[in-house]
């Protein structure tokens, strides 16, 4: 997979008054058997979370089906984690 797409992206969802602070992970992986899997995790901060694997037939497929659970997550007020380095 080209290095230049999103390989990994880290959303957080923070409100202290209501004692919110979530995260939502979005990965893009190959696959053993040359599919592409959309990994979500997702979870209360400081916790391991769920994690579901969706697989898709190429990367295109795989990269359309990330950027709708990006869109859908910023909508419910998810903000891309800020790069530490």
């Amino acid at each position: 997979m080209p290095q230049s797409k999103i390989q990994y992206l880290v959303l957080d969802r923070r409100d202290p008054d209501a004692n919110m602070a979530r995260f939502y992970a979005l990965s893009l992986e190959e696959s053993l058997f040359g599919d592409v899997a959309l990994i979500r995790e997702w979870g209360r901060i400081g916790t391991t979370g769920k994690r579901r694997i969706e697989l898709h037939e190429n990367e295109s497929r795989a990269a359309e089906a990330l950027e709708v659970w990006l869109r859908r997550k910023q909508r419910r007020g998810y903000v891309t984690r800020p790069d530490r380095s």
